[in-house]
């Protein structure tokens, strides 16, 4: 049959992803604090949206371990132990040391002098206590190999458990572990220089298997 033409279903996936991070976004900022109830009126209202969206979003937060729900009670933000940041850790380092490993052959210099410029950004950012700086410019290093990379399904799973670790990486980013982080991030540019995918792997691997869980900082 021919396929329809119709964008409105597009429009509603953009809604639901666009609702979907605004609500995952406020979790991982703080701006809806471990254990705050969330209601879909109340958060429809906020975001200026139909329930639908809402609930989906919760949905898919839930899945991410960034929600509690109870069926047929409440809705709340999970309080994140050490167990979920270390399972959510686990998981995501192994997603960056696949990343870099298939990335480092095929990264230019364009791509390199990217990290290096992220890596200065993030210098700076822990020099001058700016832990959202520093956040952002650690995504934009790390988001070069898996941009190259260009593995869907590794792609997917980072989306759903790199929030979880928000708060590990808030901690680190505020004290001399982010330092260590600098040094990290400037060996694993020089070994992807050199085209040693191994050895990058690894150092993507280490850099964020090292995050400590919240019970452990």
């Amino acid at each position: 049959m021919p396929i329809p033409q119709d964008d409105r279903t597009i429009g509603r996936r953009l809604l639901r992803d666009d609702v979907y991070h605004r609500l995952r976004d406020a979790i991982v900022d703080g701006t809806l604090v471990p254990g705050e109830q969330l209601r879909d009126a109340e958060l429809a209202t906020w975001l200026g949206v139909s329930r639908t969206p809402i609930r989906e979003a919760l949905l898919r937060l839930a899945e991410a371990g960034l929600v509690s729900a109870l069926p047929g009670r409440s809705t709340t933000v999970s309080s994140l132990d050490a167990r979920d940041i270390r399972e959510a850790r686990d998981v995501v380092a192994a997603m960056h040391q696949l990343a870099v490993r298939e990335a480092v052959g095929n990264l230019t210099d364009a791509h390199l002098d990217a990290m290096r410029e992220a890596n200065a950004r993030f210098r700076a950012a822990i020099e001058e206590g700016d832990v959202e700086a520093a956040l952002r410019a650690d995504d934009d290093l790390h988001g070069v190999p898996v941009a190259v990379a260009s593995n869907r399904a590794l792609s997917t799973v980072l989306d759903q458990f790199t929030p979880v670790l928000r708060r590990a990486e808030r901690l680190r980013f505020s004290s001399l572990g982010g330092e260590a982080s600098v040094a990290r991030h400037d060996e694993l540019i020089r070994l992807c220089a050199l085209g040693d995918a191994d050895r990058a792997a690894e150092i993507a691997f280490g850099t964020w298997s090292s995050l400590s869980a919240v019970s452990e900082e």
